[in-house]
């Protein structure tokens, strides 16, 4: 039965349904800035393991460089936090976007190997720096009943980016190898010049933003809090499932099970992401008006009961339903999490924020291994199963531990 509301009064999650927010100015420059990051970085994936290939090196050094740029961003994450309490999110932001930038730019001309990954580790503390600063600027700017919207307009630049970026990518490399860098350090500064000029600070002497932030929360009471726990659990699901089971081995699965070209790869995950966009407004809208702990519960059995399927799916079709339906499921996974941290963390600094990043970085630099070792030794289903069982603890937990009457601040 649907819940009913007094206007202007909190939803059990503390959403206020009566008045009309508006999403802020902060939050529509991070979505645009998001795009050109993800644009850049989309440009990039397709070709670096080619380009390191080309430095006379293996299989295990490819995996090296993009373990670097992951463990890098785990590693410096606690710190980034502190930064950002010290400096301000603007600053952080566009510190670590430089980075990236010149790190990037410097992959293009590296001489040699220890070059490309030492530099390639930089760009994992810089892009650090950039996400935690982005993520703590817009739960800060955000009135909570309006959180998951922002996050699905900010999270919507990473997708249309990441659609985008592959297919330029493509076209860059017919120029060099080395053109897809030069790119990519050309959208990363132009991110960096946004956040500079169109970004303002959240505390400070700075102006105000349009939504007045939750009140300060000690980190302490952070921690404790049981929907800062449930987003990290969801934090490490994610990454460990999207990037150590579904990235890592449906390529895999479709050469070697369906029998599949590669494109098939290609076009399964287009599907998936063009449906992950289309649900990302529904699924905020969800989020905000009905609740985290729902949104929560309801996506990751959802995404658990399919990842699971994976491995079963018959042919390229059927697989690709299931991808869709993990994509739809992605965009609450996406949002409510994130929305949970900024309920408990209110305006709290970045410390909150690197914590719950660090959660989705540790899983996706031991999920690839674990999710390998499991298809190698022991069968594809019970590979893709652990990561199903990841995603169904998340949703019990929530469904045991989540509060169900938590109020936030009524929305103005």
């Amino acid at each position: 039965m649907r819940a009913r509301f007094r206007r202007g009064g909190p939803t059990p999650d503390g959403v206020t349904p009566g008045g009309s927010p508006r999403l802020s100015r902060e939050v529509y420059v991070l979505g645009v800035i998001a795009f050109f990051v993800m644009v850049g970085f989309g440009v990039v994936v397709p070709v670096l393991p080619v380009y390191v290939r080309s430095f006379g090196v293996g299989n295990l050094e490819i995996g090296a460089v993009v373990s670097a740029f992951a463990l890098m961003r785990f590693v410096s994450s606690p710190f980034t936090g502190r930064m950002i309490d010290w400096a301000g999110e603007r600053a952080v932001l566009a510190t670590g976007i430089g980075i990236v930038a010149v790190s990037s730019g410097l992959v293009g001309v590296a001489q040699n190997y220890p070059q490309l990954l030492l530099l390639r580790g930089a760009g994992g503390i810089g892009s650090a720096m950039f996400t935690v600063a982005a993520m703590t600027l817009l739960l800060g700017s955000t009135a909570p009943g309006i959180r998951a919207r922002a996050i699905g307009f900010y999270q919507g630049g990473f997708l249309l980016g990441g659609m985008a970026g592959p297919a330029l990518g493509g076209l860059l490399a017919t120029i060099s190898l080395t053109a897809p860098f030069f790119f990519y350090a050309g959208t990363l500064s132009v991110a960096g010049f946004l956040g500079l000029v169109l970004l303002r600070p959240v505390r400070g002497t700075g102006p105000k933003t349009d939504a007045a932030p939750a009140p300060r929360v000690p980190f302490r009471t952070v921690l404790k809090d049981e929907r800062f726990r449930a987003a990290c659990l969801a934090s490490f699901s994610t990454g460990w499932t999207s990037f150590g089971v579904r990235n890592a081995l449906i390529p895999v699965l479709v050469v070697e099970v369906l029998r599949g070209p590669t494109a098939w790869t290609g076009i399964a995950f287009a599907f998936a992401a063009v449906a992950q966009t289309i649900a990302l407004a529904p699924a905020s809208r969800f989020v905000d008006r009905v609740g985290r702990r729902p949104a929560i519960i309801g996506a990751f059995l959802v995404a658990g009961l399919t990842i699971f399927a994976v491995p079963f799916a018959p042919d390229i079709v059927v697989l690709t339903g299931l991808l869709c339906v993990y994509g739809v499921a992605s965009a609450f996974m996406g949002t409510a999490p994130a929305a949970a941290v900024g309920d408990a963390a209110g305006a709290g600094g970045g410390r909150p924020v690197a914590v719950f990043s660090m959660f989705s970085d540790f899983g996706a630099i031991i999920g690839p291994l674990v999710a390998g070792f499991l298809a190698d030794q022991v069968s594809y289903p019970v590979a893709f199963g652990v990561g199903a069982l990841f995603f169904l603890a998340t949703s019990g937990y929530a469904a045991l531990r989540m509060p169900r009457g938590t109020r936030l601040p009524d929305v103005p």
